[in-house]
């Protein structure tokens, strides 16, 4: 897969889909050097959005169902440069062992700390749900000079909602998510305007990563994770209008 083409494909879907992307904050983005990226998440097109705002590819963590569903499978390796997790049993090991593998070739890693949830309850567009703290864990073991964590706020300020697929159908490739076992659709939402505030790099400082052990690292973590949870909310309430 060439580089660079999930952000050509990233451009061309959101042209044809007629959604028009205001970028603020763009000084603040790192141009050299490893990123993991993090971000609220409502809708499949904020990977795309978060690439062409950041002019840069970006691999995210996503669903693992999404590697099991021909075409889908397809769609989100090939062409968005995504890469599923695991199923439940393997899925933090392989998570780990795949974003380091990217942040140590100075790539972008993109994650939604939310999960699935957002996507399927669809919430307020000023909403920020709780936070998984598995990128902070991320930052703090990846033996990567240089990490910058990015908070980023994807701001919707008009948008579309229609029902995709039934989640019933999806509980058939991946079980092991509860939200698929209810009746109801799969929610899709399309924006067609829509605000992206970069919030302030935080450094993962090698002084950081020594003291990620015993009762400390519960607490670096929360911490992380509270800062951008923050920035966030922040950013997107400047940015919803």
């Amino acid at each position: 897969m060439p580089f660079d083409r999930p952000l050509q494909v990233s451009r061309l879907l959101l042209t044809a889909i007629g959604t028009r992307l205001y970028t603020h904050y763009g000084d603040r983005v790192p141009r050299q050097g490893s990123v993991l990226v993090v971000s609220n998440h409502r809708s499949f097109l904020d990977a795309p959005l978060l690439m062409a705002a950041l002019n840069r590819p970006i691999r995210f963590a996503c669903h693992h169902y999404m590697g099991q569903v021909p075409i889908m499978r397809e769609v989100v390796t090939e062409l968005g440069g995504c890469f599923p997790l695991e199923s439940l049993e393997h899925r933090q090991q392989s998570f780990f062992e795949q974003a380091i593998t990217l942040l140590k070739t100075q790539q972008v890693v993109g994650l939604f700390p939310e999960g699935t949830p957002p996507m399927i309850h669809s919430p307020e567009r000023t909403e920020v749900g709780r936070f998984h703290r598995g990128f902070a864990h991320l930052a703090l073991r990846a033996p990567v000079p240089d990490l910058a964590i990015l908070p980023v706020a994807i701001a919707s300020q008009a948008e579309t909602s229609n029902s995709a697929v039934p989640l019933r159908l999806l509980s058939l490739f991946d079980p092991s998510e509860p939200l698929f076992a209810q009746d109801g659709w799969h929610p899709m939402i399309l924006y067609q305007r829509v605000n992206l505030l970069i919030g302030r790099p935080i450094w993962v400082t090698p002084a950081q990563r020594e003291k990620y052990q015993g009762k400390h690292a519960k607490s670096m973590v929360k911490d992380f994770s509270d800062r951008c949870h923050a920035e966030i909310s922040d950013l997107l309430r400047q940015g919803c209008y």
